[in-house]
């Protein structure tokens, strides 16, 4: 049996990956293709106990490194337990963020060495890479206007990483940017402003070859 596919979203907060990863994973079913979609942190019991460490401040909050690690042990569950699995079968695996979310935010972002990174994210992982990325691009603005209405639909206020602050954030967009000019074979930058189906329908260009 052939391989699956290993598809990520990638992005900075409120640039709609959540919506798309939906609408792709219900897209690629309609296609009768067997799909697992998953998320980061999470996607496994453990690995939902660490988001949940890492997303709230508990009078705690992780310094950078255990912020890096705790991503890392979250991935490593994941990998183990849900995405090799599923790829093996045949399946496509669709994940909201993987790798390079690790080296944006932890990296470009944090300041923590990137060559220490893609060392830890190697042995977690074990060498599994996506074989498409989908860097969703949106303006400032409409990141926080969707991210606004997000807390109003679920009741719920940001997490200590979207609080991280401006410069933070700029560092974030920076980082993912420069990751699709190192890889622009693997990461596709989508234009994601618009309605959930324009930004859906732009996507699929990149799946199409896929298929």
């Amino acid at each position: 049996m052939a391989r699956g596919k290993f598809i990520t979203f990638e992005g900075g907060e409120g640039c709609g990956k959540s919506t798309q990863l939906g609408l792709l994973g219900e897209a690629l079913g309609k296609e009768g293709i067997d799909v697992v979609v998953t998320r980061e942190p999470g996607g496994t019991p453990l690995s939902e106990k660490i988001r949940s460490l890492l997303k709230d401040e508990f009078g705690d909050p992780p310094c950078d490194r255990a912020e890096l690690l705790l991503f890392l042990a979250a991935r490593a569950q994941l990998v183990r337990n849900v995405i090799l699995p599923a790829l093996d079968r045949g399946a496509w695996v669709v994940s909201d963020r993987f790798s390079d979310s690790t080296f944006a935010y932890q990296g470009y972002g944090r300041g923590l060495s990137l060559e220490a990174i893609s060392v830890a994210n190697e042995f977690a992982c074990g060498g599994l890479r996506p074989d498409l990325t989908l860097l969703l691009e949106v303006r400032p603005s409409t990141a926080a206007a969707r991210m606004r209405g997000r807390e109003a639909a679920t009741n719920s206020s940001a997490d200590r990483i979207e609080l991280a602050g401006d410069e933070f954030h700029l560092r974030l967009k920076r980082g993912f940017e420069k990751l699709a000019e190192l890889e622009p074979d693997r990461i596709k930058r989508v234009d994601a402003e618009g309605t959930p189906e324009e930004v859906a329908k732009r996507i699929w260009t990149y799946l199409k070859p896929l298929l």
